[in-house]
């Protein structure tokens, strides 16, 4: 086998993305999509020259002529959708957040090494070549020693309970929807747990959280304050902060470029500008794993996945039921 034949369940705008930038990956073909309405996976198939639209995800998961599946539906049915499929023998490559909580986390990790299936979560940040300049300036030495991440993430959306964003039921709140970027951005750079946590949050009229605070301590003079919001557009860039120089991402979970800083100069900028979406670059990462035999992805490996959930699990019971600024640790 020298090429990953694709199913994709949802059709959404995020499924979309997917099949678009899965065209420019060599060894990745998208052979079925499936909705519950077949109308609109025919009419998705139609669109990006997929051979087959199914109406539901179990004739996918049953389908000869897919290997692994994208799934790109709501938070709440990640675990049962991938856990169904894994069990059918395929491969997962699961939108971001992968679950709800740690314990979806390690229910969806058991399955996929007891049937012996490769699994990653959609953390396409973590593949940008801008994300990765960054951190490697970081890691050359470039900045000094690490002293401050800063990441947030947030776009306005108006308050609907039946939006899919701000649904109980479906895992709503901006936390999941939006906090996993920075949470996994701060995670990239210190590559460790934080001794404390530090939140609050305004909630919506529902109880699902529409804007969230978060600072973490890593307990040695490294700190990282993250934000996500519903309610506004945050700035949206990340900074990494050393001691002799900073480092600028804008728009940092789509990033197309860095700047580094020594004090108010520009001294190094990296561009990689592009015109598709940027699945590409993980979409063929996964690819080549699946293709060498390998179970998880060394840049998003189950145990980074597993911390995410851990991280945020620590916001919200830091913040509390009712949003009033707390913390743990």
């Amino acid at each position: 086998m020298d090429q990953i034949r694709w199913g994709i369940i949802g059709a959404g705008r995020i499924a979309r993305a997917f099949a678009s930038d899965c065209q420019r990956v060599g060894n990745a073909r998208v052979t079925a999509v499936a909705a519950r309405d077949l109308t609109r996976a025919q009419a998705f198939a139609a669109a990006y020259a997929v051979p087959t639209a199914y109406g539901d995800y179990d004739s996918l998961f049953a389908a000869a002529d897919v290997d692994a599946v994208y799934i790109s539906t709501p938070h709440s049915h990640h675990l049962d959708q991938a856990v169904a499929a894994i069990k059918a023998g395929k491969h997962i490559l699961c939108e971001k957040p992968l679950v709800l909580n740690p314990e979806e986390g390690g229910a969806m990790i058991d399955a996929a090494r007891t049937h012996d299936v490769y699994l990653m979560e959609m953390m396409w940040t973590s593949f940008l070549p801008a994300v990765r300049q960054a951190l490697a300036w970081v890691d050359a030495g470039r900045i000094g020693k690490l002293t401050r991440v800063h990441a947030d993430f947030g776009y306005p959306i108006p308050y609907d309970a039946n939006a899919r964003e701000y649904h109980r039921d479906l895992g709503g709140g901006c936390l999941l929807e939006m906090g996993v970027y920075p949470v996994a951005f701060a995670w990239m750079a210190t590559g460790r747990d934080p001794a404390r946590i530090q939140a609050s949050a305004q909630l919506a009229p529902n109880g699902v959280e529409h804007d969230v605070s978060a600072l973490f301590d890593y307990g040695d003079g490294v700190t990282a304050c993250l934000a996500a919001s519903f309610r506004a557009k945050l700035p949206n860039v990340a900074y990494l902060i050393g001691e002799s120089g900073w480092i600028a991402v804008p728009d940092f979970w789509r990033a197309q470029s860095c700047s580094l800083y020594h004090l108010e100069d520009e001294i190094d900028v990296f561009r990689a500008t592009r015109e598709h979406y940027g699945f590409d670059y993980q979409i063929q990462a996964a690819c080549d794993d699946i293709l060498a035999g390998r179970r998880e992805n060394h840049a998003v490996p189950w145990a980074a996945s597993l911390t995410w959930q851990h991280h945020m699990q620590g916001i919200r019971a830091a913040y509390g039921a009712r949003g009033t600024a707390g913390e743990v640790g």
